[in-house]
């Protein structure tokens, strides 16, 4: 309780209003299997924000963001560090490669990112990605593929492995790497040894890498911040704009994606609360980011996936290639079930829809709105893997609209069938479609309302 609030005599307790639950927080989520052009939508929006934070994942997610006409690629860093009024936060619930933080920050720089060191805050509870982590990501998939046959397909970032220590309290954080650096030496040394006594192959030169360590500490230290009492802060201070970046999307959280096809945190909503130590309350626009088309990294099912002449349009006139691994993301029709699915979840207030004109070319256009299993409808979004490799969809067609839509600025400006195309999308998942993209850059978010 503020001392404003307080009473004179300590024995005449005083009402405390109930109304300050203080500044909302926007939340932007994925709502598909990635890649859904969140960073836009973000960059949209961080243009108005006063902080701009990233709660879960690490520099397995890669966000691009074009400002006239550069491309920034982000992986770790927030998005909205190339606005020069926001600062960004890195939040608890994020693990960090600290050499890939400050490559990034680097290569960002050479294109004319400023200040960016001035206006980032680390959360000191915050997980840190080793070298060693990364290498043993890669150790594990090679495992994967002489035991079961099959890989998860993960980035080789170390996210796994790292979230793996964090789970088994094992982790080192932030926090940690500040303090006694002794400490930090000999538990990092421990570290090292369980994983060596797990992978046989694993190498690891301690000295080198504890050097560097201290060295990207110091650079770091005057970043790192009290996440949860910074967060307070911001919640309960001044009127602010908040925005959560979501990395990764609903198909690939821990809990709810087509697991185990999927991430190692929770990129749903409960992500931003755990994050970063904010409370529900504080949550208050949750926007979903949807193709109008699906794509899929890596492997694990896809039931709308398009391995015909269809796919390989969408892939090539829709540039599907991933950012942070460089693989070409397989390619399908809008998936509705999934949207549904990821909106009971997220409880989105608001949808984006992106790449629409890359649909333009199309003769017809199909919706899957259903899922069959011996050709009955399934009511739910099916938990298991073998199930959902089985389903057979329901398709809605629709007329291709056959016109060049890049260069729409106002709904007015998209065909009707267009129009069409989106209305439906939006009365089947119950969520109001607020922006529809039509390029790359940040003119061509058509917003609705």
């Amino acid at each position: 309780m503020s001392s404003t609030n307080s009473p004179s005599n300590p024995t005449q307790g005083l009402k405390r209003p109930r109304n300050d639950t203080g500044n909302k927080v926007t939340v932007v989520l994925g709502a598909q299997w990635g890649d859904e052009g969140k960073g836009k939508v973000v960059d949209l929006l961080a243009t108005q924000s006063d902080l701009v934070c990233r709660c879960q994942g690490g520099n397995n997610a890669g966000h691009t963001v074009v400002v006239e006409g550069t491309e920034y690629d982000f992986h770790l860093l927030p998005s909205g560090i190339i606005n020069p009024k926001s600062i960004c936060v890195i939040g608890n619930g994020v693990v960090i490669h600290l050499p890939g933080l400050f490559e990034e920050a680097e290569k960002n720089e050479k294109k004319g990112l400023k200040g960016w060191e001035k206006r980032l805050i680390v959360s000191d509870r915050a997980h840190l990605v080793f070298d060693f982590h990364q290498v043993v990501d890669g150790i594990q998939e090679t495992q994967r593929q002489a035991t079961e046959g099959k890989i998860i397909g993960t980035t080789k970032k170390g996210i796994g492995p790292t979230y793996t220590s964090k789970a088994s309290r094992i982790g080192l954080r932030v926090c940690d790497l500040l303090g006694d650096f002794k400490e930090f030496s000999t538990k990092f040394k421990n570290l090292v040894a369980q994983y060596q006594s797990m992978y046989s192959s694993l190498t690891v030169d301690t000295d080198t890498q504890l050097k560097k360590l201290k060295e990207y500490g110091e650079r770091l230290r005057p970043m790192v911040r009290d996440g949860v009492y910074y967060m307070y802060e911001a919640l309960h201070g001044p009127p602010k704009k908040i925005l959560v970046e979501g990395a990764n999307a609903a198909l690939l959280d821990i809990d709810f994606g087509t697991y185990p096809f999927v991430t190692s945190s929770n990129c749903t909503v409960g992500g931003a609360c755990t994050g970063l130590g904010i409370p529900p309350l504080n949550i208050g626009e949750v926007y979903g980011v949807s193709k109008a088309y699906t794509t899929r990294v890596g492997i694990g099912a896809f039931p709308t996936e398009q391995l015909n002449a269809t796919g390989e349009l969408l892939q090539t006139r829709g540039h599907e290639v991933g950012v942070t691994t460089g693989r070409k993301r397989r390619c399908g029709w809008l998936d509705l079930v999934i949207l549904r699915y990821a909106h009971m979840i997220n409880g989105f207030t608001a949808i984006a829809l992106t790449k629409l004109d890359i649909l333009d070319v199309l003769d017809e256009i199909k919706v899957g709105v259903a899922y069959k299993i011996n050709g009955k409808r399934i009511p739910n979004f099916p938990a298991n893997m073998e199930l959902l490799h089985k389903v057979e969809v329901e398709y809605e067609t629709f007329p291709g609209w056959k016109s060049d839509t890049s260069a729409a600025r106002k709904w007015n400006d998209l065909p009707q069938k267009a129009q069409n195309y989106i209305r439906f999308v939006e009365n089947h998942i119950g969520v109001p479609i607020k922006w529809v993209g039509v390029g790359k850059s940040r003119e061509c978010m058509i917003q609705m309302f």
